[in-house]
């Protein structure tokens, strides 16, 4: 009556999963007095649904997570999934009350995301909202949006929500960040609100038992891949999205596993067409195929044309040599026509990623361009800041936010005096502090130590003409290459002697 199928991910530990067989589904509806096809129309249970909810599976792992932590008071809920719309799922009280749960996901965009709550709050709301974000810096940015709409909100980390008992303190409102467990969320939870439609009603089919003795080539049908691949494998696609174009070394540093692994899974992907090997400017290199963008679009509910649109691997003319004019989407287009720049902060992220392995310490977070960038208000206008990677270095509990700028275009006074203007706009505020709660160190690294000589007497020149500190770290290749990214490498603006920047 029931089938188990293996599931695993970055946040799940492996475990089983159960769906109904097409007995069971016969079963159930001789139990409730229905017939097969009413409860195909009234449950999550058809072909259809089926597929959609394996798409999300690693989605569904935690948001059923965070449904089984409800106080035992609360556990007679009823609950509900939706297939599009602005909402993932929606959890109706015993008592009447509803619930709304809304994951971002790690491939979502920020200003799709904002529009889905927009959508939300125009719709039939919920009386409140549970909100899921993949890092800390995400959860402050989501509760900005929420801060701005006529919607009661709760937020927490994905991470923390896929691992919380009953009683853990893991959620807050944009308004105040002391922590609250579930129990105390529902008391503020008022009544009168309603869960948005699930659509109307149409004919479905009776799902089909599932086969997972299937070979591992592209024939598996994209609904099942979620199913099939294993935490490692999910962690490379994740890591392909973030970093395009990555080389095999590079990848080994930031899983921190011996290359026989690396050349397992990579394998493994490339049978089942989800990873494309490329050769561009003589280097071998590991790009997400089309079939591996869908994957992460479907699961973290992205558009899939805008993420082709900007980060298919994807040649224009299959024919002619990869090289950057040939490559479909804008923003991988870009990442390869500077390869040098990019494999740059690859190699630097890889280094560090290995190097803290060996001093004890943690990277729980590092964060590609696109999520790096922060956006900020000074004088009426709006500004930004766009590093080359954001990171937090974690060490003996205490963590340390960090930017990432290589340089290899400001070689010049002006050029450089352009390069730090941004951060002076940024650090004359409480945007930082307001960002990430600690004050980011900024790390700017030259390809020589000449370039980071000069540099650094740029930069202190216009700290001290604007009255503004940055809490500034420059080095060079050389010298990171030598002592790596942890060791006493980075010189400070005023500053002859060398130190480390952590």
């Amino acid at each position: 009556m029931v089938q188990a199928i293996p599931h695993a991910s970055e946040l799940n530990s492996p475990t089983r999963r159960y769906c109904l067989t097409t007995t069971g589904l016969e079963r159930l509806a001789d139990l409730e007095r229905v017939t097969p096809e009413e409860l195909l129309a009234t449950r999550p249970v058809s072909a259809r649904w089926r597929r959609a909810l394996l798409e999300r599976l690693d989605a569904l792992a935690v948001i059923y997570r965070t449904a089984a932590t409800f106080p035992h008071a609360q556990r007679g809920l009823e609950f509900r999934w939706y297939r599009s719309g602005a909402v993932d799922a929606g959890i109706i009280l015993p008592g009447g009350r509803t619930l709304a749960v809304v994951r971002m996901g790690n491939a979502a965009d920020r200003t799709a995301f904002a529009k889905r709550l927009w959508r939300l709050s125009q719709e039939t709301r919920p009386d409140a909202v549970l909100l899921l974000a993949p890092g800390q810096v995400r959860l402050r940015q989501v509760s900005r949006m929420l801060d701005s709409l006529p919607l009661l909100g709760f937020l927490a980390q994905e991470g923390d929500a896929a691992r919380a008992e009953s009683e853990a303190r893991i959620w807050q409102t944009p308004a105040s960040q002391v922590p609250m467990n579930l129990a105390e969320v529902l008391e503020y939870v008022p009544t009168g609100g309603a869960l948005p439609e699930t659509g109307p009603v149409r004919r479905e089919a009776v799902p089909a038992y599932l086969r997972l003795d299937l070979a591992d080539d592209e024939s598996v049908p994209p609904h099942l891949l979620p199913v099939l691949l294993k935490r490692t494998e999910k962690r490379v696609l994740d890591l392909l999205h973030d970093w395009p174009w990555l080389t095999t070394p590079h990848l080994e540093q930031f899983l921190r596993v011996n290359p026989t692994r690396v050349s397992q899974v990579s394998a493994r992907l490339k049978s089942l067409g989800l990873v494309a090997p490329v050769k561009a400017q003589g280097t071998q290199l590991l790009a997400l195929s089309e079939r591996g963008l869908a994957v992460l679009a479907r699961r973290d509910r992205s558009a899939l044309g805008a993420s082709r649109q900007r980060w298919s691997a994807a040649p224009v003319n299959a024919g002619a040599p990869l090289e950057w004019r040939n490559v479909h989407g804008s923003r991988s287009r870009q990442l390869l026509r500077h390869l040098d720049h990019t494999q740059s902060v690859h190699w630097f992220l890889g280094a560090l990623s290995e190097q803290s392995r060996s001093c004890g310490c943690e990277l729980p977070q590092l964060d590609p361009p696109r999520r790096a960038t922060r956006f900020f208000r000074r004088d009426g206008r709006l500004h930004s800041v766009r590093p080359d990677a954001f990171g937090v270095l974690q060490r003996d509990g205490t963590e340390q936010p960090f930017f990432l700028e290589w340089e290899r275009r400001a070689v010049r006074p002006v050029t450089m005096a352009g390069r730090i203007a941004p951060y002076l706009r940024y650090y004359s505020g409480s945007h930082p502090l307001d960002d990430h709660g600690v004050i980011p160190r900024v790390l700017v690294v030259f390809d020589d130590d000449l370039a980071a000589s000069h540099f650094l007497r740029v930069a202190a020149r216009e700290m001290r003409k604007t009255g503004v500190r940055v809490p500034l770290w420059v080095s060079h290749r050389a010298a990171l290459e030598r002592l790596g990214p942890l060791g006493a490498a980075w010189l400070r603006p005023g500053s002859f002697h060398p130190e480390s920047a952590f």
